[in-house]
Parts: structure tokens; C-alpha cells; sequence
């Protein structure tokens, strides 16, 4: 009955943190303080989410490009910036990777199925595509993953230009680049894929909780 805004996020994060041995802590996009209070948090993820305003990497919309939430985005990269700068550990998920690409100065592919010629990453609206991922052998994301996985997607937007420091380390069989690191910071990566619809592997979900704790 209710048609109103709300802040909310999709369970699964939640309880993989948990799982992980963590505690979650919600930072809705409501104004400054939540810069403030990452501070004081051991860890951070951008979870998934709309489209960033493609002026935020000096681009025109694509006629597929979601409304802006500019509110979100300004939330977010503000994060990002307190994590990179802390050292706090960083997950980027889905938006959360590309929060992490644009706000290191990258651009983003608005429309990939114009680039691809498919839809296998977004198969349908509410509907996860499998794809498989290849890893980079002797990337951090390979020694918590191994060098191949099958993941759930829900994105039509990826990855053009990459932000200052970011190397790829996991690519679609398209050649969609589907994971990156930051090697200049303690921990810090992005992936296309939602980690969090399969509760039962929580291998990044540990890897982030033991990044929190070797930094406390």
C-alpha cells in the first residue's frame, strides 16, 4: 500500500557478511555524515545498484542509461574516496566496482549489449545471467577463487577506460572485463558480479572480513 522512498539493500549482503564472521552497518545515501562515520567502520561495500550519471565521467546519456540517483553517486564516491585514502578495505560490487573505476578517473561502457551483440549479462530485468569468469593466475582474486568461476550477473553497463591504478583480473568469455584490483592499496577490488546471490560461497565475503581484522 505504500508508495514511498526508502533506503534498502538486498539481503543477501547482509547475511554474507555475517557468515563471514562480520557485522553489518547500513550507510543510507541521506547526506555528509556517512563519509565520516566509514571512518570509523573496518571495512566497505558499494553494493549494486542503478546507473551512475554519466556526467559524473563527462558523457552523454545512452538512451538505456537509468535516471540519475545523484545523491547515491555523491554518497558513494565520497566513501570511496575516505576508504582509499584510510586504507579500509573496499569490495565494489556490480556499481560498486564501477563507483570504484569512475572515481579513480575511468569511463563506463553505457550499453553493452550495443558493444557485445548479446544479453547474457542481463538476461532480462529481475533475472541473474551465469556467466563464466576467467581470473588472472597470480591476481589477489585468484588466491580466494582460482582461476575460474561461474558467476551471477545483472549488469548492462561495464567497464571502458580504467581508473588510474586499477589492473583487470577477470574477464566474460566476450572479453567484458569482470574483476579489478587496486595493487597500490591494502585491499581493494572491484567485481561486475553479485557475489552475494549464492550465500553459500562466501569466499570474498571472508577474504574482506580478514582484511578488516589484520588492519584492526
Amino acid at each position: 500500500m505504500w508508495d514511498i522512498p526508502a533506503a534498502v539493500l538486498g539481503r543477501g549482503y547482509l547475511d554474507c557478511v555475517v557468515a563471514a564472521g562480520g557485522t553489518p552497518v547500513l550507510l543510507p545515501p541521506v547526506g555528509s555524515w556517512s563519509a565520516t562515520a566509514v571512518s570509523r567502520l573496518d571495512a566497505l561495500v558499494l553494493a549494486g545498484g542503478p546507473d551512475l550519471d554519466p556526467a559524473g565521467y563527462d558523457r552523454p546519456p545512452h538512451p538505456e542509461t537509468g535516471r540519475p540517483r545523484a545523491e547515491r553517486d555523491a554518497t558513494e564516491l565520497a566513501l570511496l574516496d575516505v576508504a582509499l585514502r584510510t586504507g579500509i578495505p573496499l569490495l565494489g560490487v556490480c556499481r560498486g566496482m564501477q563507483i570504484l573505476n569512475v572515481g579513480l578517473g575511468g569511463t563506463l561502457h553505457q550499453h553493452l549489449p550495443d558493444r557485445l551483440g548479446h544479453t547474457a549479462h542481463l538476461p532480462a530485468p529481475g533475472v541473474f545471467g551465469r556467466v563464466p569468469v576467467k581470473i588472472a593466475p597470480d591476481s589477489r582474486l585468484a588466491g580466494y577463487l582460482g582461476h575460474e568461476v561461474e558467476v551471477a550477473c545483472h549488469h548492462h553497463q561495464g567497464l571502458d577506460a580504467l581508473g588510474a591504478g586499477l589492473v583487470p583480473v577477470a574477464w566474460a568469455p566476450d572479453g567484458s572485463v569482470e574483476a579489478v584490483e587496486l595493487p597500490a592499496a591494502p585491499f581493494a577490488m572491484g567485481i561486475q558480479w553479485h557475489p552475494e546471490e549464492d550465500t553459500t560461497d562466501i569466499r570474498l565475503f571472508e577474504a574482506l572480513v580478514r582484511a578488516a581484522r589484520e588492519r584492526a
